[in-house]
């Protein structure tokens, strides 16, 4: 961010601050909610109810909000979770805390306070609304709805940080005690059970949900379904390390519904326009304005090995100017950033790759291409009863080809014999990273190495959704990443192998004696109820690989 835009971040901060970090109760309290006559007689704000949940699954906004909400988003998942899946490098570091910041592993408190409350926080009061006006005006679609945005934005901040309040949040008390991961997981998926059971009802009667204000499919129950049933095979797939026979009867139910699951790229889940608004995409905004964003050093790696044909949909060449970067198969240069540095930004990074993502490029939540992973590495892991690995493998390749607007021959693709390459360049700024992995793109070898293969295709189709790499990579190990160049969170437990493992609670979380208490049980909750420390290296329940 510029310096202008820094301060108006430090305001921003601040001003969050004044709501939510003198104490526990009140990060998870929202200040601003409306009271349950605002939200039950209005039909307009209870609409708008909907849309702001939507808005909460990933910090999104529009012309009108400036660049409140695209700080937000900066602070909050891209110089976290963005970074740190491999994703994206930045042109500026030293500007943060002196390079004491989330990209060096070192977690700034008001950030990660930022991250609990957009993705807890602020969905937290407009589902308690929508679940009272459900309530009174006899409209269990309208909370079904709620429950499954609810659960969008909510596992973010389960796998962000581990406990969290679940089976009591709309409790009439601001002292709710955390839940163990595993009880969050399985009410969840009943949760979302539920929802798919009715929405499906009224899917077979062509009834819609709020579609004058659902930014995404604008209230087709049929598309909400199939989101639903995507969405619990995500979170299905994420425990089977951990609780191997929960999430295979999860996984079982999404793929052998009626309606099933995303097949196509009509079925995304995203926001770009919708509900009479146009949202702006952020990441456009941390690259072309803040000159900030940009090429990671291991995305670099594998779609430069690969000759990989989304390399020019996910990044622009280098600029002109610069002298630096490796010619790839399209006869244009590239280059990345190297993770966790602590230069300053300079003429030297501002030059390299930057997304190739515009202001009306969407904000996606979820994609047919992550589905047919997901369902590969069931089919590797429990046979033919989930289909065939090999085929579904192919098919999330096409799909990302598709997704992304490109024609080449996937069979080429697959069939190049092409592996990763080293990440290097000389200069003051120099770094030199050997390829973090030899894995082809051929579906063959061991279960294991085919989990691989299987993992490094999803994390490219993910892009540029950070988040859902970032904990992927922390669940399974893949892709295999370059590490950071300064790992200056040693003493919150990160590791330059290991990571950062999750976030730690903000410090509001214990400024009170019945927040400390409630801490305190929390803390408790890790290692499967042996306890654990609030640091950045203990793993969740479902990191157990």
């Amino acid at each position: 961010m510029k310096r202008i835009n820094q301060y108006k971040l430090l305001a921003g901060i601040c001003a969050v601050a004044l709501f939510v970090s003198c104490d526990f109760e009140k990060i998870n309290t929202n200040l601003l909610e409306m009271t349950p006559e605002e939200g039950v007689a209005d039909g307009y704000a209870v609409g708008g109810l909907v849309t702001a949940m939507e808005r909460s699954v990933f910090p999104v906004g529009t012309q009108a909000d400036d660049t409140d909400i695209i700080n937000q988003y900066q602070t909050d998942y891209h110089l976290s979770a963005d970074s740190w899946s491999g994703f994206f490098g930045q042109n500026n570091s030293s500007g943060w805390g002196s390079g004491n910041n989330n990209t060096t592993y070192f977690l700034i408190n008001g950030w990660i306070e930022g991250t609990y409350t957009r993705s807890y926080t602020n969905p937290l009061d407009p589902w308690k609304r929508l679940k009272l006006y459900s309530e009174v005006n006899n409209t269990p679609e309208v909370f079904a709805l709620a429950q499954i945005l609810k659960i969008s934005a909510w596992h973010k901040a389960l796998e962000s940080f581990g406990p969290m309040p679940y089976l009591h949040a709309a409790d009439a008390t601001m002292n709710i005690p955390f839940d163990a991961e595993k009880d969050v997981y399985s009410s969840m998926f009943q949760d979302l059970t539920d929802a798919i059971d009715l929405l499906t009802k009224k899917a077979g009667t062509g009834v819609t949900v709020m579609a004058d204000y659902d930014a995404v499919y604008a209230g087709d129950t049929k598309k909400w379904v199939k989101y639903a049933n995507s969405l619990m095979l995500r979170l299905a797939m994420r425990i089977r390390f951990a609780d191997e026979q929960m999430a295979k009867k999860y996984v079982s139910q999404a793929i052998g519904h009626s309606i099933g699951v995303m097949i196509e790229k009509g079925d995304e889940a995203q926001m770009s326009v919708g509900a009479g608004i146009t949202f702006r995409n952020n990441i456009e905004w941390l690259s072309e304005t803040y000159n900030e964003s940009r090429m990671g050093s291991s995305i670099f790696s594998y779609l430069m090995g690969y000759a990989d044909p989304r390399l020019s949909a996910y990044f622009k060449p280098v600029d002109d100017k610069s002298t630096l970067g490796q010619i790839a198969y399209d006869g244009k240069k590239y280059q990345a950033i190297p993770a966790g540095h602590t230069f300053a930004q300079n003429d030297t990074y501002k030059l390299f790759s930057k997304p190739n993502i515009q202001s009306s490029t969407p904000t996606y939540w979820l994609r047919a291409s992550e589905v047919y992973f997901l369902r590969a590495e069931a089919a590797l892991v429990w046979g033919a009863e989930f289909g065939s690995a090999d085929v579904l493998y192919k098919q999330g390749i096409e799909m990302s080809f598709q997704e992304n607007g490109v024609t080449s021959s996937v069979d080429n693709y697959m069939n190049s014999g092409r592996v990763p390459v080293k990440h290097e360049f000389a200069g003051p700024y120099a770094c030199s990273f050997a390829a973090p992995s030899s894995s082809t793109a051929k579906f063959e070898g061991s279960s294991e190495q085919k989990l691989e293969k299987i993992m490094i295709q999803k994390w490219i189709a993910l892009f540029p959704n950070g988040q859902e790499a970032w904990t992927e990579w922390r669940r399974t190990g893949y892709p295999k990443l370059n590490p950071v160049m300064q790992n200056r969170g040693a003493t919150q437990g990160a590791t330059k192998e290991g990571g950062v493992r999750r976030m730690i609670y903000p410090t509001s979380f214990y400024e009170t004696t019945d927040g400390k208490a409630i801490y305190g049980a929390a803390l408790q909750l890790f290692n499967n109820g042996k306890g654990g420390e609030d640091k950045s290296s203990t793993r969740l329940w479902w990191d157990c690989k």
